[in-house]
């Protein structure tokens, strides 16, 4: 594959490790070798790569032996498992789970947002949450202009954020209420088509889902401020592809709703859709498949002073999860930080 790095994709038959192979094709990232890790029972199968098709292997402790970056996205318990394997010898692993977030010395990147960050790393970089990732890349500017004293975001997450199996489990929902049969709910605790589920991720002892507080505790990080502070409502809604989100943000400094959009018309990876009298604003339908943050219905929020509520759109598998990583390889490779 000519000149470049040794790559490995974790996941590579689910659909966000689907979408960093396609992605990585798309941006023409410097791939010299590509190997392809999943599971035991998906060895075997051949996904295509540029003008090749490559088989799947069974991921192992020696998978990653030859392996200069691996992008992993195969869940926390096998992050937890192999991304340290990986790093120990010698390979600089970025990770779409929520194992590593958290952890003090791991960089928790957004390139918009925090590309700095990439330059301590030890070998494991991790990848924010889907909806975190949207909603700092559209807050960012407002923090560096005026500073962010408290969000409030109530989210309305497409069910290919929890995977294949839940994409399905909405064809065939809908499939079945057009013929008049009875829908069976298997991956979520109750039906998806044509309902709204206010439950990602198990229930904490405070009241907030996992979910939520993956939003509280990412921000804080990413944006290095542990005072501003979040509460989050995430919502599951019958949408394939794309997070809306609902933002109200109170600015410790005043902007004019002209100017957070003047300020986000500047922006990196942000595109402003603003003319809701001719009814244009960012819909999911809409920006499936960009790697955009689209931002619209740009308002003051007149229940508190320097309040400013917003309409946050964007490609959940996209910039959510495989693009954000392949930008954060991206930085690594023309930074020599791999």
């Amino acid at each position: 594959m000519g000149e470049g790095l040794k790559v490995a994709v974790v996941g590579a038959t689910g659909a966000v490790g689907n979408m960093m192979i396609k992605v990585l094709e798309e941006r023409n990232f410097p791939v010299k070798q590509l190997k392809l890790l999943a599971s035991k029972r998906s060895a075997g199968r051949k996904l295509q790569f540029r003008n090749s098709e490559i088989e799947v292997q069974e991921l192992t402790e020696s998978s990653f032996d030859d392996v200069e970056l691996a992008l992993f996205s195969a869940g926390a318990s096998v992050s937890r498992k192999f991304a340290p394997i990986a790093a120990s010898k010698g390979c600089v692993v970025v990770d779409n789970s929520s194992a590593f977030r958290m952890e003090p010395d791991v960089p928790l990147v957004v390139p918009e947002v925090n590309p700095y960050a990439l330059k301590h790393h030890k070998k494991i970089i991790a990848n924010p949450n889907c909806s975190t990732i949207q909603m700092v890349v559209a807050l960012k500017p407002l923090q560096d202009a005026a500073g962010i004293k408290r969000i409030i975001v109530t989210t309305f997450q497409a069910v290919s954020g929890t995977g294949q199996k839940a994409i399905f489990e909405l064809e065939e929902q809908v499939k079945a209420w057009v013929h008049g049969k009875q829908l069976e709910p298997k991956v979520y605790p109750h039906q998806i088509a044509f309902n709204c589920l206010p439950h990602i991720g198990s229930f904490l002892d405070n009241g907030y889902s996992e979910e939520e507080m993956k939003m509280v505790n990412e921000t804080r990080k990413i944006f290095e401020d542990n005072s501003i502070q979040v509460s989050a409502t995430t919502v599951r809604v019958p949408v394939f592809y794309g997070h809306s989100e609902s933002i109200n943000v109170e600015l410790k400094n005043p902007l004019t709703p002209d100017d957070v959009r003047d300020l986000l018309e500047k922006a990196p990876g942000v595109r402003v859709i603003d003319d809701p009298g001719s009814f244009k604003y960012p819909l999911p339908l809409d920006v499936a498949g960009s790697d955009i943050t689209f931002v619209g219905r740009i308002r003051k929020d007149i229940s508190v002073d320097n309040g400013i509520a917003m309409w946050v759109v964007a490609d959940n598998i996209r910039k959510g999860a495989a693009t954000n990583a392949v930008q954060i390889a991206e930085i690594l490779q023309k930074e020599s930080l791999i």
